[in-house]
């Protein structure tokens, strides 16, 4: 009896494709190739499943010329390059990869959040360029970390990972708002306390965005947020690209109006806003928050299992809809 076919649609780790080929008739990228919507959809074809990540926009369209497609297994957390309502309506169930990156990307969130503050890249970029030859007391004088007033927009997993990091291990204020406020447990375990947006804007040191990408999410800091945060606040994205509006933050930060950014995320990505490449006091990195090779492993991993667990026992680990 032939085995199902599935796409993988971009390179991912050996033995997750050996895995994979033990269940299915595989079709992978491994040559890491990327592809327009047109190719992806005629490698879909003839499939019934597929291993995507966060690049490949699976909509109606798709939909409509794939009808044999059962299942989208992404390789994120996140989900936004799925049209899930589409999805529904075809028959088609979505997957993600939930967990099993919190702690990791949680990590590089903080990290993020320290370089920006400590102007890291900055006073790197002046020393490679041959630029210090002497010390002085004002050298890329940032703002700390201990002590300060961390803001978190948007409070799942990650968010409270941050706020966990901030508050035990740096003596950090937290305050948070999200769509729906946490139980008393977790804002305990936390040290985190909810505020209203406005106030999270005002009051934060450092701002750190880990929300969902949704249409009302869209530019959910744009010149108006910006222009409420302190001038010597910074503010970290590694949420989602479109969650800022990248033009005005450029402007922002071009005219010290918050003293500086770290970003993992880009609106239109692998496109960075050229404005963001002519200011300083940013920090870029390219959407490599939860790039350790154990839990990239774990994602993939996980997307597999999805795939081979909606074949084998008709039903995925991480559903997303109910297809």
């Amino acid at each position: 009896m032939s085995k199902p076919k599935i796409l993988v649609a971009r390179a991912v780790f050996p033995e997750v494709i050996e895995r994979l080929s033990q269940h299915f008739e595989v079709e992978s990228n491994q040559a890491d190739e990327t592809w327009s919507k047109a190719q992806l959809t005629d490698k879909l074809r003839d499939k019934v499943g597929a291993l995507t990540i966060g690049t490949d926009r699976i909509d109606a369209e798709v939909l409509a010329a794939c009808p044999q497609l059962k299942i989208c297994a992404n390789m994120a957390v996140g989900y936004n390059n799925f049209d899930v309502a589409a999805m529904t309506a075809a028959g088609v169930l979505g997957t993600n990869t939930p967990d099993v990156l919190t702690e990791t990307t949680a990590d590089f969130g903080f990290a993020l959040m320290m370089a920006t503050a400590r102007r890291m890249t900055e006073s790197e970029h002046y020393l490679r360029a041959g630029l210090w030859n002497k010390w002085s007391y004002d050298m890329f004088a940032g703002s700390d970390i201990h002590g300060a007033t961390l803001g978190i927009l948007g409070m799942g997993r990650i968010g409270q990972g941050i706020a966990k990091r901030g508050a035990h291990g740096f003596g950090m204020n937290v305050i948070y708002h999200n769509r729906s406020r946490l139980d008393a447990a977790s804002e305990a375990a936390c040290k985190a306390r909810y505020v209203s947006k406005e106030e999270l804007l005002k009051t934060a040191d450092h701002l750190v965005l880990v929300l969902p990408y949704s249409a009302a999410s869209h530019h959910a800091i744009g010149a108006a947020e910006l222009a409420q945060m302190k001038p010597t606040a910074t503010l970290v994205n590694i949420a989602r690209g479109g969650i800022v509006d990248d033009a005005a933050l450029a402007a922002a930060l071009r005219d010290k109006r918050i003293a500086a950014a770290g970003l993992d995320v880009f609106e239109g990505e692998p496109a960075v806003h050229p404005d963001l490449l002519t200011v300083p006091n940013v920090v870029l990195t390219p959407h490599i928050a939860s790039a350790s090779v154990p839990t990239r492993l774990a994602m993939a991993n996980l997307a597999a299992d999805n795939l081979i667990a909606f074949f084998t026992q008709g039903k995925a680990l991480t559903p997303l809809n109910a297809a």
